[in-house]
């Protein structure tokens, strides 16, 4: 464990941190080893400010990133740096690895293990930037020394980790290590006859993990596992493969963490079996032996010659080989002691005992002076600075492939890209230098494997499906290089250019249709970083036009995209909803976008993006429930009807619960930023929170329930300072958006979707008030308008309810002249934000329960209806779905009823001229329109 941060590094840390993207967060840390001032990069026109600028008050998000927390700081560490510990063949202690995508018997085998670590990692550094709590500092620094431990035994031969046998000592191999115990040539001795006698303990229940084998490949060998598909023990020998097996099948399972002693007799014609002394299995038609194989290339203990077959988990305690067939009483003598004490003595062909405590060689005591060595099934790293959970074979398969294939290799450099930013996230929060020499090793490890490859290869390579994912892995490895100013690093980040996607969305062609979504999102915030980097202009128009192709073309009310992980075409949002939409993580990535993109163009639509996903989809994604073991955060949201969240996802420890582990530790992270020359500040998000500006010395507070609270309190403390307050004036606003300085009105004619400038030498105790009235509205999707999404202000509100089927309503029976959907609804008492229509409840999205609810409900306006008066007309649409009451209220809002009635006659006389309804008719709609009394 790093030594433990005074109260002042802490506060440091929290002070240095700034939220991801982070090149200012990179140059943060490296201030933090020199002394100096922290980067910003040129071509930024807007600032943000780190997480320990900005404190959460108390209220939503608070709420959620307790939960979090607790989660945080409960959580074992060890478990998640056990598959890192396993790899590198160092002892794990009592530590279980995670289970689900960390662990051997997750999805793919466990494929993209290590990726979860560096979410964590994430986590805890943006919880010590947020809290400066010293648990966070602890835990982080547990984790970089381990991790530098691991690095360290992984560049050096594997080593004997002893443990006590069954008689004298013992060699354990971890689950998950990929070692193996390498004996050399000559080990059979030609001999005709054989006995081959072992001690061993499994400690898992994998299907043919070897005692031994020794063979040339898959065609000739003899082989003792310990379990075969049916779960028994198994001998065999063959020249022709698995087809021509000579074999014995025990007749029960090895038990687990418990010694066994297996051996096998050939002579003869008859090969038998023996467990702990009986004889459990007996072929008396045996014509092969080991002089019938030859020279043999390998002999391994703990290793099949099987790639797909696992290494051996568990320990030996003993491997003898006798050029004779021991008799049943000789065998079952070895069970009550060590060969030395028995009639048969040490094995004449070789002996291993196991006794050794260090080192990678292991002694022979036949006397043919037969030394083992202890190796790596993949050899070791092609470079000093690899750093991963598992061999990298991955790596070095992915090179070859055409084709996608996640149970052989799963999104490796995915996993390196998590890894790498959890430790330079970590190097920013603590300034352990530990952390920046990993994540240093792991960019020149990088770049020596890659850069060696010619173009073509590493175009095919990250146009493969999943197996080629490498998520954010060119934003993080631009960060580095602002830390290290290494020129491999920048060349390294440009070596991931995937240049047919990158030119067609240069040139504003959309070819998303098709694409894995969440394995693309990442890609154009790193083109953003690079663009940062080099100045090259095809990256920041590349990233700039994917968002427009995203938003809202592919994004659902909730601000979630994708369906089934994919995108469809644009414009086709009914179409795909379904039980398996919006992945979390394409939410979390979309969002690092959409920021990325706001710091060199403050346009205001990236934030009422932002808004919309943070408010719905993020928090909505992560459970109202306090759990150390889990992060309880969805996988997928389904939108269809009555579909419920499910926040243990998969087998866990997904992708999705890291990203939402780091999404509920920086909510605050964009609710402002400034101009680089400090001329601005944006207020981004209506949200409680503090801002100390230290450039300017100014604390800004903002008080407010938002959005139970229509609107925003803000007080200035601390220095005076000249600037202008840029307030977001959200595309949704209606009428009514108004801003107080003091008590006064500020002139001037917000406009939705903009900013409302404020400019003025402010000073402590300066008060702004901003109300932001909400309207409840519809928003319809892009290729059904009939079936919508239901909003208050900001928030998408959900039908509970089972049903299979949408739901139907008609909304607008009572709505006001402003266009407001809300007197026609009954507020729940005692719980903000719920309202009931027709006996159903709506709630807020961002609600994290199970219940089953509806993202979209299907609007149904038979009839004509004005105020609650019905007029008897039918309510008549065209052909594209549009009703005549469309028509009336997409004019709002009304200044007067009077207003409303002339847009009723209007609408109605050119729906008469059109066919579309009778005079008659008509005349009723008017009359019923002019009766009718409004609610402003």
């Amino acid at each position: 464990m790093a030594p433990p941060l005074s109260r002042r590094s802490v506060l440091r840390a929290a002070a240095l941190a700034a939220a991801t993207p982070a090149p200012a967060q990179a140059a943060a840390g490296t201030a933090a080893a020199a002394g100096g001032a922290s980067a910003v990069p040129a071509a930024w026109t807007a600032v943000p400010f780190g997480l320990g600028d900005v404190s959460l008050g108390a209220g939503l998000f608070a709420d959620k990133r307790e939960l979090m927390l607790d989660h945080a700081r409960g959580y074992d560490i060890d478990r998640l740096l056990q598959v890192f510990r396993a790899n590198a063949g160092l002892p794990t202690g009592d530590a279980v690895a995670p289970g689900g995508w960390e662990g051997l018997d997750g999805e793919a085998n466990g494929n993209l293990r290590g990726h979860y670590t560096g979410h964590f990692l994430t986590m805890l550094a943006q919880a010590l930037a947020s809290t400066g709590e010293r648990v966070f500092a602890e835990r982080i620094g547990t984790a970089v020394g381990a991790l530098t431990e691991v690095r360290a035994a992984l560049r050096a031969d594997p080593v004997v980790r002893s443990v006590p046998g069954r008689f004298g000592g013992a060699v354990e191999n971890g689950r998950g290590s990929h070692q193996y115990v390498d004996l050399p040539a000559g080990v059979l001795g030609g001999a005709s006859a054989i006995t081959l006698a072992a001690w061993v303990k499994p400690v898992h229940h994998d299907a043919w993990a070897r005692v031994l084998d020794f063979g040339d490949d898959t065609t000739r060998y003899l082989y003792l596992a310990t379990r075969t598909a049916n779960g028994v023990p198994r001998f065999a020998v063959t020249t022709g493969g698995a087809g021509a097996e000579q074999g014995i099948d025990g007749t029960a399972a090895l038990p687990l963490d418990r010694w066994s002693h297996l051996a096998v007799t050939v002579a003869d014609g008859t090969g038998t079996l023996y467990v702990d002394g009986t004889a459990v299995g007996r072929n008396t038609a045996m014509t092969l032996t080991p002089a019938a194989l030859g020279t043999l290339a390998h002999h391994w203990l703990g290793r099949s010659h099987y790639p797909a077959d696992p290494v051996l988990a568990g320990a030996l305690g003993g491997f003898d080989v006798w050029s004779r067939a021991l008799d049943p009483a000789e065998v079952a003598a070895l069970g009550a002691a060590g060969p030395a004490d028995t009639p048969a003595g040490r094995g004449d062909l070789v002996s291993y005992a196991f006794d050794e405590t260090g080192g990678s060689r292991i002694a022979d005591a036949s006397g043919r002076g037969l030394t083992a060595t202890l190796r790596r099934t993949w050899g070791g790293p092609s470079h000093p600075g690899f750093l991963a959970a598992y061999p990298e074979t991955q790596f070095i398969e992915l090179e070859s492939m055409t084709g996608s294939d996640y149970s052989r290799v799963w999104a490796p450099y995915y996993t390196a890209h998590k890894i790498l930013r959890g430790l330079l996230d970590a190097h920013a929060a603590t300034g352990d230098a530990r952390a920046l020499d990993l994540a240093s090793g792991m960019g020149d490890w990088m770049h020596a494997r890659l850069s060696a490859l010619p173009s073509a290869t590493l175009q095919r390579m990250w146009g493969i499906f999943s197996s080629g994912e490498f998520g954010g892995v060119v934003e993080a490895v631009c960060d580095l290089h602002a830390v290290t100013g290494d020129p491999r690093h920048l060349e390294l980040a440009r070596l991931f250019d995937l240049d047919r996607l990158i030119d067609a969305c240069a040139a504003d062609v959309d070819t998303l249709d098709g694409l894995h979504a969440n394995q693309h999102i990442p890609i154009f915030t790193g083109l953003v970083r690079l663009y940062d980097a080099t100045g090259e202009r095809r990256y920041l128009t590349a990233a700039r036009n994917f968002w427009g192709m995203v938003v809202p073309g592919r994004v659902y009310a909730n601000g979630g995209t994708s369906t089934g992980e994919f995108w469809k075409a644009a414009g086709v949002i009914a179409g795909t909803i379904g039980p398996t939409t919006a992945e979390t993580c394409c939410a979390y990535n979309m969002l690092k976008l959409s920021r990325a993109l706001f710091l060199h163009e403050q346009n205001p639509a990236y934030m009422d993006y932002y808004e919309r996903t943070l408010y719905n989809q993020v928090l909505g994604s992560k459970r109202d429930l306090a759990d150390a073991e889990k992060p309880l955060v969805t996988y997928f949201i389904g939108l269809g009807p009555g579909q419920a969240r499910d926040f243990t996802p998969k087998q866990g420890t997904t992708c999705c619960e890291g990203t939402g582990m780091e999404s509920a530790t920086k909510y605050q992270d964009s609710v402002y930023f400034t101009r680089p020359d400090g001329s601005a500040l944006y207020v981004n998000l209506y949200s409680p929170s503090t801002l100390r500006w230290a450039a300017t010395g100014v604390t800004l507070t903002q008080t407010t329930g938002y959005p139970r609270e229509q609107g925003s309190t803000l007080t200035f403390g601390g220095a005076d300072a000249a600037f202008e307050l840029r307030l977001r004036v959200p595309g949704w606003a209606g009428a009514g958006f108004g801003v107080t300085v003091n008590g006064r009105a500020v002139p001037g004619s917000p406009t939705p979707g903009s900013y409302f400038g404020v400019s003025r030498t402010w000073r402590a105790g300066d008060v702004v008030r901003v109300d932001v009235p909400f309207l409840l509205r519809v928003e319809r999707t892009l290729d059904d308008p009939s079936l919508q999404a239901l909003f208050h202000g900001p928030v998408h509100l959900v039908a509970r309810g089972s049903a299979t089927e949408y739901p139907r309503f008609g909304l607008y029976r009572f709505a006001a002249l402003s266009g407001d959907l809300l007197p026609g609804f009954s507020p729940v008492p005692g719980r903000p934000l719920h309202l009931f229509l027709d006996g159903t409840e709506f709630a807020p999205f961002h609600e994290g329960t199970t219940d089953p609810s509806h993202a979209y409900f299907r609007r149904a306006e038979p009839v004509v209806v004005f105020g609650g008066l019905d007029s008897r007309v039918a309510n008549p649409a065209r052909a594209d779905g549009t009703s005549l009451l469309d028509e009336v209220w997409s004019a709002a809002p009304f200044a007067t009823g009077a207003a409303l009635v002339a847009r009723v006659r209007s609408t109605v006389t050119a729906w008469v001229s059109a066919g579309l309804l009778t005079a008659a008719d008509g005349e009723k709609v008017v009359a019923t329109a002019e009766r009718a009394t409004y609610q402003p």
